[in-house]
């Protein structure tokens, strides 16, 4: 016998005054879609709503906010027990959006709650982050992608300066590095039966394929292919440097003079300890870390996707 379907929807208390959302459910209601609302008051409390909705008899649980909402939800939806995870729906209601935007979702809130409530559900990769601060030892989830060094400091609330650091010319990058007081980030990458001890600008773990507000740095990446794709940047010393820099940034050779673009199932990485922690983002959330190690966690949970989104393995792009 099919479960009837019911919906919670987990509201970002910034986007609870949304009209277009606030129309948007109660044309749902109307058409008798069963719909409860929950709207975040400070941090955790998306989270918390999530990991209660199985309490609720809710089927579906739609994040309604940012990646950073969306994460958080998700990371509430990771402390259930796999056969009891509710479905995850997105309504992206953020500045980046870059989880949505690459899997194909509907960005205006009517057209994104109807694709939540109605679009089939595709199981899909969650990534496990275990990390050491000075003074705490966290584990969390993330769906799309982790940065670290250079990009991680330039949060979601810049991308046009990220697009115009990776994209953009080479007195353009020189500048906006020496604008960020770039340092370089030193550290040992473990991965399968590799090592790397290495000086970085940046390093991206994509479970996802975009960060920043709309930048590619794991352009082939599925969701559910069971690897991490891993964009490892060298530092450079010079402007001469840069044209190679950019060259590689735009074709990810799997081993180039500075970009490095590598697949697998775990990456563990330790800075050095002199240095100060390095500067991440999961999914567009700050955070401090001196080591930590990525693993994937296969088809742990359940997304509203489109049928031919691009980020799933079965899935034949044109």
């Amino acid at each position: 016998m099919t479960t009837p379907k019911r919906f919670l929807l987990i509201v970002n208390g910034k986007s609870a005054g949304n009209a277009a959302l606030r129309e948007a459910v109660a044309e749902q209601r109307k058409a008798g879609m069963p719909i409860s609302v929950r709207v975040t008051w400070e941090a955790g409390d998306a989270k918390h709503f999530a990991e209660s909705a199985v309490g609720m008899g809710v089927t579906h649980v739609i994040a309604c906010g940012g990646d950073g909402t969306v994460n958080e939800v998700m990371n509430g939806l990771m402390c259930l027990d796999k056969e009891r995870r509710p479905i995850l729906g997105i309504v992206p209601l953020g500045s980046a959006n870059d989880f949505a935007t690459s899997v194909g979702l509907p960005l205006e809130p009517s057209e994104a709650l109807s694709a939540a409530l109605t679009l089939s559900d595709y199981p899909i990769d969650v990534v496990k982050l275990c990390a050491e601060s000075d003074t705490e030892s966290v584990t969390s989830y993330y769906v799309n992608m982790m940065t670290a060094g250079f990009g991680a400091e330039i949060t979601s609330s810049t991308p046009k300066m990220l697009k115009r650091i990776l994209g953009g010319g080479a007195y353009s990058l020189m500048g906006a590095v020496k604008a960020w007081r770039h340092r370089s980030y030193r550290g040992t990458l473990y991965w399968g039966d590799q090592q790397e001890s290495t000086s970085l600008l940046l390093l991206a773990i994509g479970n996802g394929r975009q960060s920043g507000g709309g930048q590619v740095l794991a352009p082939r990446a599925k969701l559910d292919d069971g690897h991490l794709d891993i964009l490892v940047v060298k530092d450079f010393l010079t402007a001469k440097a840069l044209p190679d820099l950019i060259r590689e940034l735009q074709s990810f050779p799997s081993q180039g003079r500075f970009v490095r673009y590598v697949s697998a199932r775990a990456l563990s990485v330790s800075t050095l300890y002199e240095d100060p922690p390095w500067p991440l983002t999961l999914d567009g959330e700050a955070r401090h870390y001196r080591r930590f190690r990525a693993d994937v966690v296969p088809l742990a949970i359940q997304v509203v996707l489109p049928d031919q989104c691009p980020l799933l393995s079965s899935v034949v792009e044109t």
